[in-house]
């Protein structure tokens, strides 16, 4: 066994295939493939069930993944210590279920790290977690609290959700809305995996409401659009509310449930320094209620 297969092992589990490995990691597919197999050879364990499009852990290839996570993020860990700041730079990978409140956080952590870059990962709540555990992300902002003792988490804010319209809707020019007048209207909603979905569906069912039909959509940039489009009625939370003129967002008056957000990382992580100035960006933004 050799740190090079080990290493060869560990991103063809994270990547979850050869191919994509070798790109991420700029080496050839034969060599990672060869490494793989002469670590497989020496222990007399399969470590993966190779597929068509990709790669399964078998039962020891996942016990194997355990150990190598703990051992690259610690390798990580001690490099980003002995850099130190680096002349105010560092790179940093962020995974985050929305854009608006990471690139505040972000800006933020640039003005004490000029040099700053960082790779911005957007999807669900799920999508951050998932990302965070297999160590494709250094920190996650998210709305769902992850229950891992592994994972320190740090609170931000509390919104609350509403609605938006199109700005000529029949609605737009009231400040507000109730639950009940929901009834039997189509509704654009983010796919399941969504906190601020699960929310508004949570108070549909405090308040019996059944809406028309659903419009489902991935991404928050979609829904905007769909809703301008004059499709439907958007669900989003308050403090989401972005800057575009052809939309009008409206409270909910009668529900008193949340969305909250939080910022994530593995505890270990919180000493290296890049992650420690990230939360420290957090708490200077953060106005939870």
């Amino acid at each position: 066994m050799s740190m090079i297969q080990l290493r060869a092992f560990h991103f063809v589990a994270v990547a979850g295939g050869f191919s994509r490995a070798a790109r991420e990691m700029a080496v050839s597919q034969s060599s990672l493939s060869a490494q793989v197999r002469q670590l497989e050879a020496s222990s007399g364990l399969s470590l993966f069930e190779r597929k068509p499009l990709g790669v399964d852990l078998t039962p020891d290839g996942h016990v194997l993944f355990d150990v190598t996570k703990r051992l690259f993020a610690a390798e990580a860990e001690a490099r980003a210590i002995l850099r130190g700041r680096r002349q105010g730079g560092g790179h940093l990978r962020v995974a985050a279920d929305a854009a608006f409140h990471s690139v505040q956080i972000l800006a933020s952590l640039k003005s004490s790290r000029p040099d700053l870059t960082f790779t911005l990962s957007i999807g669900n709540s799920g999508h951050v977690i998932e990302q965070l555990v297999n160590h494709r992300a250094d920190v996650g902002i998210t709305a769902r609290r992850p229950p891992d003792p592994q994972l320190h988490v740090r609170p931000i804010l509390s919104m609350r959700i509403g609605i938006f319209v199109p700005a000529d809707h029949e609605w737009s020019a009231r400040g507000e809305i109730s639950t009940a007048e929901l009834a039997g209207r189509t509704i654009v909603l983010r796919e399941k995996g969504s906190v601020t979905r699960e929310t508004f569906e949570s108070t549909l069912a405090d308040h019996h409401v059944a809406p028309g039909s659903m419009i489902e959509v991935s991404s928050r940039e979609a829904v905007c659009e769909v809703v301008a489009a004059g499709l439907g009625i958007g669900i989003i939370a308050d403090r989401e509310v972005g800057h575009d003129s052809r939309l009008c967002f409206l409270p909910l008056t009668d529900s008193d449930r949340t969305v909250d957000e939080y910022a994530v990382c593995f505890l270990e992580r919180c000493r290296m320094p890049i992650v420690r100035d990230f939360l420290t960006s957090v708490s200077s933004l953060a106005h939870v209620r």
